[in-house]
């Protein structure tokens, strides 16, 4: 179970997310039990992992990426609290960021939640891209 507590026009609502199926989620807002019911969209992206892949001889030259092609999923990552679209990615690789700073917006149930750095640090990988569906716990950022 995730609990948050949100603030909307000043008023606050506490927020526990039980369970989350395919459409529907079962969630409290202030002790009361609610069944939240979406639609599927109608052409869903997938979420794209970078792995690194050996190079082969004779191929023509790579692309250079922006990001690393694979970075270390450790302890330092930012991961997502809940299914959602990323709206917006606020940092680039290489950029200082400082705790409660906001690097990724994500759309989850209609709603724009700001996911926040946990540490002062740098960025060293972007895992994710606007408009990218991403699961509960997914990495989204690592901050060294």
């Amino acid at each position: 179970m995730k609990e948050y507590i949100y603030t909307i026009d000043g008023n606050k609502y506490e927020v526990a997310i039980n369970e989350v199926n395919d459409t529907t989620a079962k969630v409290t807002v202030n002790g009361a039990e609610y069944t939240v019911e979406w639609e599927k969209p109608v052409e869903e992206k997938p979420v794209v992992k970078v792995q690194p892949v050996a190079a082969k001889p004779a191929a023509a030259p790579a692309t250079p990426t922006p990001a690393p092609a694979a970075a270390p999923v450790s302890g330092n990552a930012i991961k997502t609290p809940l299914p959602g679209v990323i709206i917006d990615v606020k940092v680039a690789v290489g950029d200082t960021v400082k705790k409660g700073q906001t690097v990724v917006v994500l759309e989850a149930m209609k709603m724009e939640n700001n996911i926040n750095a946990d540490r002062d640090g740098k960025v060293t990988a972007i895992q994710v891209a606007k408009g990218d569906t991403v699961a509960d716990g997914a990495v989204l950022i690592v901050i060294e």
